[in-house]
């Protein structure tokens, strides 16, 4: 039954998949497009086949900026999240700061940044993927954090549960489904903030500098082979996410299971 679901939720995008690179290989050739205007997926392929130890090399110091910014931003993000929950000061001040410094643009960001760490560094990368990730997960997980049903709130009291009681058996079971959420945007979000830094200084080693780069040198078919490498990459975080949301909402379905037994 469950290979049915996989096969079921799977097929629909991969026959599109297909479909839609072989609209895109017909219309090149059938309209007889140049190469510098829009490559052939086939010759986009030959390029990713040729170039693929350099573009594993981009896409592993991509991937690598992208984890460790992912996981202090959901560290940082959930920590905060707790704080504000005990905090209605403490929510006033540092949501509005939040929402601002999401609203300066990345450029900006990692020019900052740039200028705090030698030109070699891949800290400011890092740190610009742990800011997005931050706001994302201190919003989604400060939600749920506070927005518990009153009902579950007012039987935990009147079973005269403590705080603590409160917190681990009503409030954080209620955030767990907020922070998957906010991950599964997360995942993606901290690739595409990597590659999108990586362009505006520091190292020429990554998929931010390679995808330009190679454009401007009218290597298109090259370039879009970094693309797929990004593609790749990003799909990968977001699959692994929805794996860990998947295997710990199967866990905890199974102890509820057992604790109701």
């Amino acid at each position: 039954m469950n290979l049915r679901r996989l096969i079921a939720s799977v097929s629909p995008p991969l026959v599109w998949g297909v479909l839609f690179v072989v609209a895109w290989e017909g219309l090149v050739k059938g309209l007889s497009l140049k190469p510098y205007f829009l490559p052939a997926p086939s010759a986009i392929w030959a390029a990713f086949t040729d170039n693929v130890s350099l573009i594993r090399t981009a896409t592993f110091v991509s991937g690598s900026n992208a984890l460790v910014g992912l996981l202090v931003g959901v560290g940082l993000g959930v920590a905060t999240s707790f704080a504000l929950m005990r905090s209605d000061l403490l929510n006033e001040l540092v949501s509005p700061l939040a929402i601002a410094l999401n609203a300066i643009p990345i450029i900006v960001l990692v020019a900052v940044f740039q200028n705090m760490f030698t030109s070699t560094s891949e800290i400011p990368r890092r740190l610009m993927v742990a800011l997005i990730v931050f706001f994302i997960v201190l919003v989604n997980v400060a939600k749920g954090l506070r927005q518990v049903s009153p009902l579950h709130l007012e039987l935990m009291r009147s079973y005269a549960a403590s705080p603590r009681k409160v917190l681990t058996k009503t409030r954080i079971p209620n955030a767990i489904p907020y922070l998957f959420t906010a991950v599964k945007i997360a995942a993606p979000t901290a690739v595409i903030t990597a590659f999108v830094s990586e362009y505006f200084g520091g190292k020429q080693n990554g998929l931010g500098y390679f995808i330009p780069s190679n454009f401007a040198n009218s290597k298109n078919a090259v370039a879009w082979a970094y693309v797929i490498g990004a593609c790749l990459l990003g799909l990968s975080f977001y699959l692994i996410s929805v794996m860990l949301e998947y295997i710990t909402s199967h866990q905890r379905g199974r102890a509820s299971g057992g604790e109701y037994k």
